[in-house]
């Protein structure tokens, strides 16, 4: 029988999926909308303030993607 503890036992939390958050669900942290913010902003995308901690990872690592400061630093 498996006793690991995911919580505790995981590499490191940024390779949790969001979905899998236990506090997933909790408003998006001010440095979270800060940064989503800006990117909105790089996107061209309307920033959604009502984002949950687990929504606003998934948005910015997409809008990450589609940033032009990030692609004009590859």
């Amino acid at each position: 029988m498996d006793h690991s503890n995911p919580k505790t036992e995981t590499p490191s939390n940024t390779e949790k999926d969001p979905a899998d958050w236990t506090t997933g669900d909790e408003p998006m942290t001010g440095a979270q909308g800060s940064y989503l913010k800006t990117l909105c902003e790089e996107t061209d995308t309307a920033f959604d303030d009502t984002l949950s901690k687990a929504d606003a990872s998934i948005m910015i690592d997409k809008l990450r993607a589609e940033s032009d400061r990030l692609k004009k630093a590859s």
